[in-house]
């Protein structure tokens, strides 16, 4: 290390600056080339793009390697190193310190996108979408490179060399969630940005059939099952480091996370229309173009400092150029839609609502006016400030008046659809769902009977009865008619995409119900205990037995040990070295499938032997997270499935009304 003009001067800043120009140059030559290639139908140039985008991965890995060399050697000249890691942290913090703040959130995201560009350029089908696709992609890899060369460099000399660095937020080195969570959210995030390039291909070439969709059938669920993890994985680092016993709070950023799942379930779930149908072609452009626009609109609102979230980097300068890339691929999207409007109307009408076409569109239909009032209500106390100059509030009991209902739809269309035929209806719609809609009567008056008074818990719990007893008779019925239940094993290996959306529909409903009663019924409770002289908390014995502390070289905690019933849980409260003034709580949680322990240690006096303590008790949280787990499952199984060119048409007499054991196929 050396100094010129009153910075410092290091090699390996001056290393990953290099690469990202070298990674900047082949991403613009890859944008140019796929264009000419696109226009004039050159394989040579069509090669040489994909060279070019192996070209730009291969510098930009090199990019983000030479960080991460840089963060675990304590390179403080490297000015992102000195202002984000510390000497003292331990290797795993150092690692995740990577994408700990804002330019290197942005290193990785670019490195995301120009890996989802490495393996489409690898697996494309060789037709005349595949030029188009990579020119998109190189397009979304050049903003973010573009940033990290300019006003996002991780890599800019610091003017004074700190011996020690001043290290993350102390929310972002707490917990080892922080090293999931991110890393899933850029996966959901830019994997939409596959589907994404090949709708505007396919809007550039005209070739506005099937094949774009069955293309990006697998891109399109890999980057909705990370975006699924990616939020659950959130909630469960809200619940386990912020010490408030909770998951959602309708946090801006969380909700920028939301939008872009809600309008990716809906495009997953109308595809299949399209498929089989040959029907919503435009719904599903709008879809996609739309749900990835989201991801960037998201990241404007983490990284622009114009909403205050526990989640968000404040930058200023950042935030409008986001805006702008915002902006331009919802007009180069909807735009070209707009243009080839004429010639991308649908062939088929829906025949009649009440059929499996007409479930699903009603289903899609509620997730995007979801999507919409989530923006709405997210972004109503910014448009407020810039207009009325004053910020207003929009708190969670504003959303839970329209999520509530909205969701309890979202449930009844989930199980309803799969229950009907394609096209139309020829029998009696009590006669398809006469055992699911008992059941939710069953469940909902069961409800009542056991003590449930909340009107929306009631029907939740029905719904969620109805969601079950109807995949259970879509399998029973699939079974028996191939010889009974000891053939599933055969039908799931038959229809892997079938069984997978049931099993991830089980794990919604296990969702749904998590949420339902844990919202419902959380209850918390303060209490300043004496070292053994036991209180009674929420209806539950709770002793201090111990009071302590621990030191490491990065932190120094105060750890509490509580007997809660007859369970023993030590909450701490970390001080770390970098953030002397700001304590943060480790709640410690006993896990338990109907109800967990959760006490957050809130302050402690060590010479007078007390500590106050929050003890919450919020049942069924546990069921969010194996409902996590059979999501993926769900979709892991529905990826096995074998991509056709072209889903059968489906006609009357290949489709009798009474047959619905063919269920889902999103």
């Amino acid at each position: 290390m050396t100094e010129f003009l009153g910075l410092a001067f290091s090699p390996l800043g001056a290393a990953g600056t290099l690469a990202l120009l070298f990674a900047f140059a082949f991403t613009l030559y890859a944008l140019i080339s796929g264009v000419m290639a696109g226009r004039r139908g050159d394989s040579r140039l069509e090669q040489s793009t994909r060279l070019a985008l192996w070209g730009n991965f291969f510098f930009v890995t090199l990019a983000i390697g030479t960080l991460e060399y840089a963060i675990l050697n304590d390179d403080f000249s490297v000015r992102y190193v000195a202002e984000h890691s510390m000497s003292v942290s331990p290797t795993w913090v150092k690692v995740v310190t990577l994408w700990a703040a804002l330019e290197g959130s942005i290193l990785l995201w670019a490195w995301v996108l120009s890996l989802y560009a490495f393996l489409v350029s690898l697996t494309a089908r060789r037709d005349v979408l595949r030029p188009w696709v990579m020119s998109v992609q190189a397009l979304s890899v050049l903003f973010f490179v573009g940033l990290n060369l300019t006003i996002a460099s991780p890599f800019a000399p610091v003017v004074d060399v700190p011996q020690q660095g001043m290290g993350p937020n102390p929310l972002l080195q707490n917990h080892w969630m922080m090293a999931v969570h991110p890393v899933l959210m850029y996966l959901g995030f830019v994997g939409l940005s596959v589907p994404f390039a090949y709708a505007v291909a396919a809007l550039i070439t005209g070739r506005l059939g099937e094949s774009w969709l069955i293309q990006t059938r697998r891109w399109t669920m890999v980057a909705w099952g990370f975006l699924s993890a990616a939020i659950l994985a959130g909630g469960w680092w809200s619940y386990e480091i912020l010490g408030w016993g909770g998951y959602w709070a309708w946090d801006p950023v969380e909700n920028a996370s939301f939008i872009p799942w809600l309008l990716a379930t809906a495009f997953i779930h109308s595809v299949q229309i399209q498929e089989r149908r040959r029907m919503l072609k435009v719904w599903n452009v709008y879809l996609i173009v739309f749900a990835y626009a989201a991801t960037v609109l998201g990241t404007f609102l983490t990284r622009s400092g114009v909403v205050e979230s526990v989640h968000a980097f404040s930058n200023g300068p950042i935030g409008p150029l986001f805006l702008g890339f915002f902006t331009v691929l919802v007009i180069l999207g909807a735009g070209l839609a707009t243009w080839r409007l004429p010639h991308i109307r649908d062939p088929h009408s829906l025949d009649h609502p009440v059929s499996r076409e007409g479930a699903v569109l009603a289903g899609n239909v509620l997730f995007v006016v979801f999507a919409a009032l989530v923006v709405l209500a997210t972004l109503f106390p910014i448009l407020m400030e810039a207009t009325r100059g004053f910020r207003t509030i929009v708190g969670p009991t504003f959303y839970d008046r329209f999520a509530i209902p909205l969701g309890l739809l979202l449930l009844l269309f989930m199980g309803v659809g799969p229950m009907l035929p394609w096209r139309r209806l020829n029998g009696s719609l009590w006669q398809s769902v006469r055992a699911p809609a008992l059941a939710a009567l069953l469940g909902t008056a069961l409800s009542f009977v056991l003590g449930v008074r909340n009107i929306g818990l009631a029907l939740c719990v029905g719904l969620c009865l109805y969601n079950l007893v109807g995949l259970g008779q879509l399998v029973w019925d699939s079974a028996r008619a191939r010889g009974g239940l000891g053939r599933l094993p055969g039908l799931v290996r038959e229809h892997p995409r079938r069984y997978g959306a049931y099993l991830a529909h089980l794990g919604i409903v296990m969702i749904a119900l998590g949420i339902g009663f844990s919202s419902t019924y959380k209850a918390r409770q303060e209490v300043t205990l004496q070292v053994n002289k036991p209180q009674t908390v929420l209806g539950k014995t709770v002793t201090l037995t111990a009071l302590g502390t621990q030191e490491r070289p990065e932190r120094f905690s105060s750890v509490a040990t509580v007997q809660v019933g007859q369970e023993t849980l030590t909450p701490k409260m970390n001080t770390y070295v970098n953030q002397p003034g700001q304590p943060v709580a480790m709640p410690a949680v006993k896990y338990h499938f109907m109800g967990d322990t959760y006490v957050t240690l809130l302050k402690a006096e060590h010479d007078q032997k007390w500590a106050t303590v929050a003890v919450i008790d919020s049942p069924m949280v546990s069921w969010l997270w194996w409902g996590m787990l059979l999501l993926m499952l769900g979709t892991g199984l529905s990826l096995g499935a074998p991509v056709r060119e072209l889903a059968p048409r489906v006609t009357p007499a290949a489709r009798p009304a009474k047959e619905t054991s063919e269920g889902l196929t999103a």
